[in-house]
């Protein structure tokens, strides 16, 4: 009978913490990929899980070390198109259900933007 110690581990290796694969992306793609999903508020390790981006770059980039000016208008602009995109989600509810869903998507993107 064969033990477990005699087979060879066949399993693939752990990524390093917070990788799952390789970026293959462009700076530029990263930059854009990496405001979409602040603006959907995905946490960084997150993002680096699910596309490879460095986590540094994402962690310098939330906090305003690279692309100081153009990172946070990104995100911005990715939150209104969220917003845009959650208020025609709505239209399926009908009556007092679809304005309570209005109110509460409306508080939510003033917060988002007071930030």
């Amino acid at each position: 009978m064969t033990s477990a110690a005699d087979k060879p581990d066949t399993r693939t290796p752990s990524p390093p913490y917070g990788y799952s694969r390789e970026c293959t992306h462009s700076r530029e793609q990263q930059i854009h990929i990496v405001a979409e999903f602040h603006a959907h508020k995905i946490r960084p390790s997150r993002i680096a899980y699910r596309v490879g981006i460095d986590i540094a770059f994402i962690e310098a980039l939330i906090a305003g070390e690279l692309e100081a000016q153009r990172f946070p208008n990104l995100v911005a602009h990715y939150r209104k198109k969220r917003f845009q995109q959650r208020m025609r989600d709505t239209q399926s509810r009908s009556g007092g259900s679809r304005y309570e869903q209005q109110q509460k998507i409306e508080r939510e993107f003033r917060t988002e933007t007071e930030l």
